[in-house]
């Protein structure tokens, strides 16, 4: 490895030591409706999103609910401490298209249908609330 290569990755080490996050790969929900259910919970306080999500109707929010358990666990791991209420929010949440399976369906005629089996990925933020403030 080089020694600009080092040196960005050494960078990139460090930055990730004070981010907070969780990722959920290929859900086969489909992203608009996975969108949904992360533009009801971004910037939202941690405890708050968690009831939100709990009391949500849609079958995206269980996923993400277990995922936004995961993030927050993953802060407490690193600072080793409990999270207050108050102190986490969501600082930001992305919904990536991943894989879409093709299927066919009989059509009229002989012709098959196109059906479009898709699939996203979840990355979630967690941040302090100080921080993020200090930061708008």
């Amino acid at each position: 490895m080089g020694a600009r290569k080092r040196i960005s990755a050494e960078a990139r080490k460090e930055a990730q030591k004070t981010m907070y996050f969780a990722k959920l790969n290929n859900v086969p929900t489909s992203p608009r409706k996975m969108r949904l259910v992360a533009d009801m919970i971004r910037g939202m306080e941690v405890f708050r999103a968690l009831g939100v999500l709990k009391f949500s109707n849609k079958e995206a929010a269980a996923r993400v609910e277990k995922l936004l358990r995961s993030a927050i666990a993953n802060w407490e791991q690193k600072n080793e401490r409990k999270a207050e209420a108050g102190e986490l929010c969501v600082s930001s949440i992305s919904v990536d298209c991943a894989t879409t399976l093709k299927r066919m369906r009989p059509a009229p005629q002989g012709r098959g249908y196109r059906i479009r089996k898709r699939s996203n990925h979840v990355t979630l933020f967690v941040d302090t609330l100080s921080k993020n403030d200090s930061q708008n």
